[in-house]
């Protein structure tokens, strides 16, 4: 192939992967993207095709580890040193209602958290579960939760308005 049009495919890749980034979650392609359109400036500028390869590794590789660094730094809380829990690793500490009472010799339930029924095992040392308690959960094991009773769990809708507010 003729060298002169190679500026023509790395933008066209360029492009191609900048737009597929918009599809994809893992907020990557974008970087190899702008290492594809630098290989195309430099393609264009008159640049070798080993020295477009060495520019494109570069820059995308470079653009990726900063990036993740970056974006560690940045969306990480220095106070939760586990990082940010979601899915079912944020489940211990919630507060959840008892779905289905306890059953058979294990005293196996089922509690609703977050909108998601779950099979439920009450803690050690506690009674079994009864449809309408409040729970909290108090570990995730594999696909079950152990529960405790909650105390008195804080109602939102309750709490003490200042001074001169009044409720609508």
């Amino acid at each position: 192939m003729n060298e002169s049009w190679t500026w023509v495919l790395w933008t066209v890749l360029g492009v191609v992967l900048v737009i597929a980034e918009v599809f994809t979650p893992g907020f990557v392609l974008l970087w190899f993207g702008v290492g594809a359109l630098a290989a195309a400036l430099a393609a264009f500028l008159g640049a070798g095709l080993a020295a477009q390869f060495i520019l494109f590794i570069t820059i995308s590789a470079a653009l990726t580890a900063l990036s993740r660094t970056i974006f560690v730094n940045y969306f990480t809380r220095p106070d939760e040193p586990e990082g940010l829990r979601t899915g079912a690793a944020a489940l211990p500490g919630q507060v959840g209602t008892v779905v289905s009472s306890s059953q058979g010799a294990l005293n196996e339930g089922a509690v609703k958290v977050f909108g998601s029924v779950w099979t439920a095992y009450p803690a050690e040392g506690e009674p079994p579960l009864e449809a309408g308690d409040r729970v909290v959960v108090e570990r995730l094991q594999g696909a079950s939760i152990y529960v405790r009773r909650a105390g008195a769990v804080p109602d939102w809708r309750a709490r003490e308005l200042p001074e001169g507010e009044t409720r609508r």
